[in-house]
């Protein structure tokens, strides 16, 4: 069976989108979407989004990081998805529900509000998610929050120094993670500004991710290191966060398509 995609991607952040609101897509099994995401052998993608239909929505979308899981939210992908409709839509995920308005190779979209319990992360075990009495290597006393999926954020004085690489995939296994998280290392460079790389849960070092950016900014917020409207700088570029008066989080930047293709789904397992 030929299967058409589209390949988008918001600040570098990419992905192949499967639209299936129209008919039934079949399944994709991990290896599969692991082979798809192949850069050498496949499509090559952060992530693989699969859109569908909706009764409580305008349309459904799953997202699928390129190891194969499955994962409850991507403000990336959301972007892109939001252009590819062409208009503002209500959109269904695992994770809950998401608006998002477009106009010209941008969009905003409105992520919902942050949840700060250590079961909403979740945590293995009760603990205050403010300040976490934890510390790996130079990275030390995070805060959590889940926006859809669940970030880890530590904010340092020198983000250069700090070797994400190889303490992202520690900090993303830890057993006090029983769904793994998303890492997040931000230096705060004055009350409209955040500089900011991310571990992402399943996908590694992106150029962005975008639920990274609303994480990392509604703890500054809270903890009154920043204003309600904020520019979070990433490898791939910088997306605006905004902060509504009833705690709502609003992420705008630019998303746009790549290229268009199909490919045969007996070739990847």
């Amino acid at each position: 069976m030929r299967i058409p995609f589209v390949k988008m991607h918001g600040l570098g952040n990419d992905f192949a989108i499967l639209d299936g609101r129209d008919g039934a897509l079949p399944p994709l099994s991990a290896a599969q979407i692991r082979a798809l995401a192949d850069r050498n052998r496949g499509i090559g993608f952060d992530q693989l989004i699969v859109l569908g239909p909706s009764e409580a929505a305008d349309f459904s979308m799953r997202i699928h990081n390129a190891d194969g899981g499955e994962v409850e939210a991507c403000g990336n992908a959301t972007r892109a998805v939001g252009v590819l409709h062409g208009a503002e839509a209500g959109i269904e995920t695992t994770g809950g529900m998401l608006r998002v308005r477009p106009g010209t190779n941008m969009a905003e979209a409105a992520m919902g509000a942050g949840r700060f319990d250590w079961q909403d992360i979740p945590l293995a075990y009760a603990m205050d998610t403010r300040e976490m009495p934890l510390g790996w290597d130079m990275l030390e006393r995070p805060s959590a929050v889940n926006v859809g999926n669940p970030h880890i954020v530590f904010f340092v004085d020198d983000l250069r120094a700090v070797p994400l690489e190889t303490l992202g995939p520690e900090i993303e296994t830890d057993p006090l993670f029983p769904e793994r998280i998303n890492v997040n290392v931000a230096q705060v460079l004055s009350r409209d500004s955040i500089r900011l790389r991310v571990w992402e849960r399943g996908a590694g070092l992106t150029l962005a991710c975008g639920t990274g950016a609303c994480a990392t900014a509604t703890i500054a917020y809270r903890q009154g290191l920043v204003d309600a409207v904020v520019q979070v700088t990433l490898p791939g570029g910088t997306l605006t966060i905004r902060h509504d008066d009833e705690g709502g989080i609003h992420m705008a930047g630019p998303a746009s398509e790549s290229y268009r293709g199909s490919f045969e789904l007996d070739d990847f397992g």
